[in-house]
């Protein structure tokens, strides 16, 4: 959507592309997102996003002048049912949760790098972390890159393994 300092909003496809789409043939309930977390790297000049249902990481160039796209988009990461992340531009890294997966990764920024995505927290299972999906950087001084709140949903979407739902709550996480 275009907010303008004067005047009526406006709202136009900025991008359609295939990894963008849900699977409409997956019997998974309840049905997985296209598109579900969705950053701007202002450094690199890339818009970063998960695509849940496809189990991709990627990124597409953005043009800082038009704000429009520069290219297309490109695999970053995947194999993993995404959720929402955060970018540590300093550290090259996004951090991203996995909702059904328990788990928050690890994974450069950079397709090319030669560093791989690897699990920080939730393998083996931490009953603490089930669910999570929603993740942003506390905003005291120092604590980007650093201290990360994550939200999760205690399992209700996909049960640890004793079926017992957890609280949903709200982690403070030191990444140091």
């Amino acid at each position: 959507m275009d907010l303008p300092a004067e005047g009526t909003p406006s709202a136009r496809i900025w991008l359609a592309h295939k990894s963008m789409e849900h699977d409409p043939l997956s019997d998974m309930k309840p049905p997985q997102p296209g598109v579900n977390g969705i950053r701007y790297a202002a450094r690199t000049h890339h818009l970063y996003y998960t695509s849940t249902a496809q189990k991709l990481f990627m990124r597409v160039p953005f043009d800082p002048e038009t704000h429009d796209p520069a290219g297309e988009p490109e695999r970053v990461g995947g194999g993993t049912m995404a959720d929402d992340f955060c970018l540590d531009e300093d550290a090259g890294v996004a951090y991203v949760t996995t909702h059904r997966e328990n788990t928050i990764d690890r994974v450069p920024l950079d397709p090319a790098s030669p560093e791989p995505a690897r699990t920080l927290l939730g393998d083996p299972l931490d009953l603490r972390l089930l669910g999570p999906s929603s993740m942003a950087w506390g905003r005291r001084p120092g604590e980007h890159g650093r201290i990360a709140f994550v939200t999760t949903g205690g399992g209700t979407t996909a049960p640890p393994p004793d079926g017992k739902v957890r609280t949903a709550k709200v982690l403070r996480l030191d990444l140091g």
